[in-house]
């Protein structure tokens, strides 16, 4: 029997208004004061306009506007519900965080006694700090050559290159350089959930991307093109939330099918940068419009904002008149600080010494889930496919492990969770494995 999804009494009350606008502010203003949560399922339009005394295209344009704010989404046979991470501030702490007591294996942040210290290089830049003005902002030449020396050492073809803030702006500052409203946008499915809220909150339409362990699926990218996509979003290397590493077979094969869509605008989100094993493969000049983006946030630590590009000139271009309208320029005391790091030779050893840990950890679960089908060759996530996501992650909370589910990584692909394995100990891995595995076996028993 097929499971049916229905809003509770209280969802239905918390909604009121007798036109679209009233509509949609009143869901928006329930979704910001927490009373409707991440997931909650709408009245579906024909019920809430009978219970509002309006007509059911008025509900209908109400629905639209909150998906085009990406509030909303459709989910099949799930109905209309609230975003797993709508992009609004809410006043109330109903996130559910990891309790005391319980190992964090759900949140996705490097390990921070294995990030670089940033005292000693702050001290010494503040020595001979140069004041900048509005007219002397921008990115550093100097950042700009040594990231050069980088990209080019990884085989990503000569382009012109700017500084973001950080891989996210970077990627949402291209998109909204080429594409519109409305425009089909090829994603990796599973793929990163922030990638996955930020099409939804440009209003673009995703197409999800089959990725197995190679990275996007050739089959699956010529479905993608061939339906219209104006860009594709690909990780490289450490993809999250599969651990995917596109190999150099995988990499010719995808260029080939790339070439015959010039206009398509290729990203490539390198966010694992030197934490990464692997060296990379770029798709990078396939198509005339292209963008790699480099983050510092893993290897260096989340709040140093920073990311470098590398693109065609148009693209590029774009990206820094965009910028000159909002936040004008990356600020040159990160860019400085980027500088210091990548130039000490004993941040080096600290982020080589980190690399060598993650892949031990990341390792060492896998090895403990034996026989289960757990993908992560590459990165800091093992994604383990499960029968049933929401009993999955109760249990393994129950079990004192708390771990990420599928859902919000995934437009059609099945069921699974997310285990991140950056601050795990190796020692603990039997641990979380057995109780996966027995909550595995558990959740099977039920359904037959």
């Amino acid at each position: 029997m097929a499971v049916q999804y229905q809003p509770s009494a209280e969802t239905a009350a918390v909604i009121s208004g007798a036109t679209a606008a009233g509509i949609a502010a009143s869901v928006e203003a329930a979704v910001r004061t927490g009373g409707l949560d991440p997931g909650a399922v709408l009245p579906p339009v024909r019920t809430l306009a009978a219970t509002l005394g309006v007509s059911p295209a008025t509900v209908a344009a109400a629905y639209r506007v909150l998906r085009g704010r990406g509030l909303i989404e459709t989910a099949g046979r799930a109905g209309t519900r609230v975003r797993a991470r709508p992009p609004l501030a809410r006043r109330t702490g109903h996130a559910l965080g990891v309790p005391e007591g319980v190992v964090d294996l759900a949140s996705g942040a490097p390990d921070a006694d294995l990030l670089p210290g940033f005292a000693r290089h702050l001290i010494k830049l503040s020595r001979n700090l140069p004041p900048t003005n509005y007219g002397a902002g921008g990115p550093l030449p100097q950042l700009l050559h040594l990231a050069g020396e980088r990209f080019a050492a990884d085989g990503v073809p000569d382009g012109r290159l700017t500084v973001t803030g950080g891989a996210l702006d970077g990627i949402e500052r291209a998109l909204v350089a080429h594409l519109r409203p409305g425009d089909r946008v090829a994603v990796e499915d599973p793929g990163w959930a922030n990638l996955l809220d930020l099409v939804a909150v440009l209003g673009l339409t995703p197409v999800p991307v089959p990725v197995d362990d190679e990275g996007p699926t050739e089959d699956g990218l010529s479905a993608a093109l061939s339906s219209g996509v104006a860009a594709l979003v690909v990780t490289g290397r450490a993809q999250n939330p599969t651990g995917a590493f596109v190999t150099r077979g995988r990499a010719l094969a995808l260029r080939r099918r790339l070439m015959r869509y010039r206009s398509i605008l290729v990203l490539e989100d390198d966010h694992a940068a030197e934490l990464a094993h692997e060296r990379p493969h770029p798709l990078a000049g396939a198509t005339d419009s292209w963008a790699y983006i480099r983050s510092l946030s893993k290897p260096y630590g989340p709040d140093l904002r920073v990311a470098t590009v590398a693109g065609d000139e148009t693209t590029v271009a774009r990206i820094e008149g965009r910028m000159r309208f909002g936040t004008g320029w990356v600020s040159t005391v990160l860019q400085r600080l980027v500088i210091e790091l990548w130039r000490d030779p004993e941040t080096k050893g600290l982020v080589r010494r980190a690399r060598d840990h993650y892949a031990e950890r990341r390792q060492a679960l896998r090895d403990a889930l034996g026989g289960l089908p757990a993908r992560g060759v590459s990165g800091f996530n093992v994604w383990v496919p499960v029968a049933d996501e929401t009993s999955m992650v109760a249990g393994l909370r129950e079990d004192g492990f708390a771990v990420a589910p599928g859902a919000m990584y995934r437009l059609v692909s099945p069921p699974a969770i997310r285990i991140t394995t950056a601050t795990l100990d190796p020692r603990d891995a039997p641990r979380v494995a057995e109780a996966v595995l027995r909550r595995a076996a558990g959740t099977v028993r039920r359904q037959v």
